[in-house]
C-alpha cells in the first residue's frame, strides 16, 4: 500500500465540469446540480483508506445533503486491472454503506486528471460559486491509528461554506493509496 497524499490544488481554483455515469449507468452532469456548495469525493471500493472511513462518508454524505450541499463521489481507478472497483461492486458498496450520493465512474480517468486528484480518498469542497474552498483530508483518522472517525476537517469546512465563511487556511492533505492509473 503507497501512501499518496492530495495535490492541495490552490484554493480558488474554478471546479471542472464533468458528465459522467453512476454505477447503474445514469448520466450524472455538474453543469445540472443546483447552485449548492458541491463536495466532490474521489473514492474506491478496496482502497483500505476509504474502507476504514466508508461508514463515516455514508453518514458525512446524509448530513451534508440535508443540509443543503451537493455530494458526489468519482472512482476513477481502473477497474480492468482492479475488478474489485467494477461499477458492480461498486453498486454493492453503495448497498452495504447505505451511500445516498451519486458515486460515479470516470472510466478514461479524465475527471481525476481535471482535479489533479492523486489519492483515495481525496476530497474537494467548492462554494455556490464554484471556487475551490476545501482540498485535503476528511480527519486525522488513518487504518491503524486511534483518531476517532468523524470527518471533523470535511465537516468544518462545509459549515464554513454554509456560513458564507472562508475554511481554514491550514488544511491538511489527505493520505490514501494512489489512483490506479491505467
Amino acid at each position: 500500500m503507497a501512501l499518496t497524499p492530495s495535490t492541495m490544488i490552490p484554493l480558488g481554483t474554478p471546479m471542472p465540469a464533468f458528465a459522467l455515469p453512476n454505477a447503474d449507468g445514469k448520466a450524472v452532469d455538474s453543469n445540472a446540480l443546483d447552485e449548492k456548495p458541491l463536495v466532490v469525493m474521489f473514492i474506491c471500493n478496496h482502497c483500505p483508506f476509504v474502507k476504514h472511513i466508508a461508514d463515516g462518508l455514508a453518514a458525512f454524505g446524509k448530513d451534508a445533503v440535508a443540509k443543503g450541499v451537493n455530494v458526489v463521489a468519482i472512482n476513477s481507478n481502473d477497474f480492468a486491472s482492479y475488478p474489485a472497483d467494477s461499477p458492480a461492486k461498486m453498486r454493492e458498496e453503495i448497498a452495504l454503506r447505505g451511500y445516498e450520493f451519486e458515486y460515479l465512474v470516470d472510466e478514461d480517468q479524465s475527471v481525476a486528471k481535471a482535479f489533479d486528484a492523486a489519492c483515495t480518498p481525496d476530497f474537494f469542497l467548492f462554494d455556490r460559486d464554484r471556487k475551490l474552498a476545501y482540498r485535503g483530508q476528511f480527519d486525522d483518522s488513518r487504518p491503524g491509528n486511534d483518531a476517532p472517525v468523524n470527518g471533523k476537517d470535511l465537516h468544518a469546512a462545509v459549515n464554513a461554506v454554509l456560513a458564507g465563511e472562508k475554511p481554514a487556511d491550514d488544511q491538511v492533505a489527505s493520505i490514501g493509496c494512489n489512483i490506479k492509473w491505467k
